[in-house]
């Protein structure tokens, strides 16, 4: 089946097939249809945003208010995705995937539910291309949660001591700052 379900609710993984010869490959990256009978919902993309990052760039963690689905199309990043919805019953909970080109990645696409934050690092020596299609609009004034990419309540162990990141990046709140009351960080 091209979507899997994991074990953090609304964080999917999509495996399509690579059909390749010696003029390179073709492979499909998703249907939306799968992706809402995975989710039972409908899954409407709005917006398709493209990221460059030199490497040894850190992005994230940041929430948005809309869902994303998210794809490499050129270099390798480790993605990691948390769990930072209070309410869920994997709330501080963090899942990472080797994204992009073979061996280092694998060409999958993640889609990651509104509330689940999403950060990536790019590695190896040349730029990466990350791709990702979200269910709303930009919009400059809406508030975004983040946390820390370094916050010892997740733990994720980043395959790079010291990231470029932007200043934004490097100052945000971690898990305790901000649901320090929740009583998994007790």
């Amino acid at each position: 089946m091209p979507v899997e379900q994991t074990d953090i609710a609304g964080l999917l993984v999509v495996r399509w097939d690579t059909h390749g010869d010696e003029r390179g490959f073709f492979r499909q990256t998703y249907q939306v249809r799968e992706l809402t009978d995975a989710l039972g919902r409908e899954v409407v993309l709005r917006q398709g945003n493209h990221s460059h990052s030199a490497p040894g760039v850190l992005r994230g963690f940041h929430a948005e208010p809309w869902d994303k689905l998210v794809y490499v199309v050129r270099g390798f990043a480790m993605a990691a995705i948390a769990d930072i919805r209070p309410e869920s019953p994997t709330f501080g909970e963090v899942r990472t995937f080797m994204l992009g080109e073979p061996p280092e990645g694998e060409r999958i696409r993640l889609f990651i539910a509104e509330g689940l934050a999403n950060s990536f690092v790019t590695l190896g020596t040349e730029p990466v291309d990350y791709l990702y299609d979200v269910s709303g609009y930009w919009q400059p004034d809406v508030v975004q949660p983040a946390v820390a990419w370094d916050d010892p309540d997740l733990g994720v162990e980043w395959p790079i001591e010291e990231p470029v990141m932007s200043e934004k990046d490097k100052q945000n709140p971690t898990l305790r700052e901000t649901f320090g009351d929740h009583p998994r960080l007790r």
